[in-house]
């Protein structure tokens, strides 16, 4: 008899394209989770408010509302699940923005499968552990009179980089790739108006102080 293996949670897909969607819930499907398909945003709305999936592919060019207007009504960042934003025609101020917005990271099409699946793997792990341990309480706690405030991501590769990490190690941790680490520190210094790396461990150091 056959050993009924468990899930690993849900997976909501959106995409407009039937193709993509079939392929994700085959690959995702093979990884182990549940995989519910959307072929729009509205679609997704009226589900993802009222029940949580382990996290959320939402593509950038789908009928109706685009992505990154779902990502703003299902407040990116407050959202209780990672949000990644897929699309196969991206570039750099479409990743800025998505991840600005609250997007957890940015997938580029075409995708491998064993690669999507490892890293939505690393990226609900991580997700998971640091609403566990309620992370970064030490820069969480830190102000910065004067200055736009910090997101809460932002707060916590700003705790990665102050410890040391390099963009590679701190994407690790936080389940995200080094290019949005990348472009989380570049927003963390204009918005802190950090000159350079030492100059943004000074100001974080004397916060430190004032607290």
């Amino acid at each position: 008899m056959a050993e009924q293996t468990t899930s690993r949670g849900e997976i909501f897909v959106v995409d407009d394209d039937p193709a993509v969607r079939d392929t994700l819930s085959m690959v995702l499907s093979a990884g182990g989770y549940e995989v519910i398909c959307f072929a729009d945003g509205a679609a997704l709305l009226a589900v993802a408010r009222s029940r949580t999936p382990s996290c959320i592919l939402l593509d950038v060019h789908i009928p109706g509302k685009s992505g990154l207007d779902i990502l703003r009504e299902l407040h990116g960042e407050d959202y209780p699940a990672p949000i990644f934003m897929i699309s196969g025609q991206g570039d750099i101020p479409m990743a800025v923005n998505a991840i600005k917005n609250g997007a957890l990271d940015f997938i580029e099409k075409p995708f491998r499968g064993s690669e999507i699946v490892a890293r939505l793997n690393e990226a609900i792990g991580a997700f998971a552990r640091r609403q566990k341990e309620n992370a970064s309480p030490k820069i969480g706690s830190l102000h910065f009179p004067g200055r736009e405030p910090l997101t809460r991501r932002e707060r916590e590769v700003l705790e990665q980089f102050t410890a040391g990490a390099s963009n590679k190690e701190a994407g690790r941790t936080l389940g995200i790739s080094p290019r949005t680490i990348e472009d989380h520190r570049a927003n963390i210094m204009k918005k802190l108006g950090a000159r350079n790396a030492a100059d943004l461990i000074r100001i974080v150091m004397t916060a430190s102080r004032a607290n």
